[in-house]
């Protein structure tokens, strides 16, 4: 009886907590310098970003979508801003016709999404592949990395600053995690995007306006791309426009799928994206401490995932119409 209860209350979040807590012990007991404060503050820092595009696929997957497009949104934009300024524009004037560019293909997406009725996962595949191209052929012409100006001012800070001691994309991070929890808890707008995904016709009927609402989430979610994409540049001091054809996106991905939000839509919330990012956090330190190949480290992340969707289908049988994995 007491296993039956046990197996009731563990869900998919509550077990990649317990996987995460388990890693940390193990590690801790087993690396060298791995519970040093300086390296608590790293690991937490490295996924920052991670963390701050999983709460943007989050708001998506929540409406029962998903944005392919978020990395590629990050890196052009940025990159976009950061050459206006080399060319002379002002930071201020610079940085937001990068937000309008990035706002400007969300809006874009959406739209195919919501009234062309492309799928998500092809219409965000399709942009991210035309953003990409669009921005190196136009926008950034004849290189791959650009660096940080020198005139960015204090918004260096957001990537290399400290706030009490905690670097500022820890904190630019929570804030993030904030605003999106609290959006989603307790506005009208947050409601409706569950209310879709649970149930996009009984929504429909229910008077919300569907499609604008699905506009929007792709909207909030390329401002979070952009919002990423400069604690991202001011950390390193220049963006990379190869990240685009990196594994980051499935990265992103993976820390809102294993943190227990449902690719059916209308399950999941900021908690499950901030457990999904610990354990993904925890796992490539332990595993960059141990000088473990970076191929090898992406077949570990896959295994992880599998093991606890297949624990969680386990634990947490789910009906025929809940199993439905949407439109994606």
């Amino acid at each position: 009886m007491n296993a039956r209860k046990l197996f009731r209350y563990l869900n998919q979040e509550k077990i990649v907590f317990l996987l995460t807590v388990l890693l940390f012990v193990a590690f801790s007991l087993t690396l060298n310098n791995f519970l040093d404060g300086n390296n608590i503050l790293s690991l937490i820092r490295s996924v920052a970003v991670l963390g701050i595009l999983g709460l943007g696929m989050l708001i998506v997957v929540l409406g029962r979508g998903i944005d392919l497009s978020l990395v590629a949104t990050m890196a052009i934009s940025i990159a976009w801003s950061m050459q206006l300024i080399h060319e002379g524009m002002p930071v201020y004037a610079a940085l937001t016709t990068g937000l309008l560019f990035a706002l400007g293909v969300a809006l874009f997406t959406g739209i195919l999404v919501a009234y062309a009725e492309i799928p998500p996962l092809f219409a965000t595949l399709a942009m991210a592949t035309f953003v990409y191209g669009f921005g190196r052929a136009h926008l950034i012409v004849g290189t791959d990395v650009v660096y940080m100006p020198k005139t960015m001012g204090w918004i260096v800070m957001l990537g290399q600053g400290k706030l009490f001691g905690v670097p500022m994309p820890i904190v630019v991070a929570a804030a993030m995690a904030l605003i999106v929890f609290l959006f989603l808890k307790f506005t009208k707008v947050g409601n409706f995007v569950y209310a879709i995904g649970d149930n996009l016709a009984a929504s429909r009927i229910g008077g919300i306006a569907v499609r604008p609402m699905l506009v929007l989430q792709y909207v909030l979610s390329g401002g979070i791309a952009f919002v990423a994409g400069i604690i991202t540049a001011t950390s390193v001091e220049a963006m990379n426009t190869r990240i685009v054809n990196s594994n980051m996106i499935y990265d992103v991905i993976l820390v809102v799928v294993l943190g227990g939000v449902g690719l059916s839509g209308g399950r999941g919330n900021v908690r499950n994206v901030i457990v999904g990012t610990l354990l993904i956090g925890v796992l490539m330190n332990g595993m960059t401490i141990m000088d473990i190949q970076y191929t090898v480290q992406n077949v570990i992340k896959s295994l992880i995932l599998l093991l606890a969707i297949v624990v969680d289908s386990i634990v947490n049988p789910r009906d025929e119409q809940t199993g439905q994995q949407g439109d994606i």
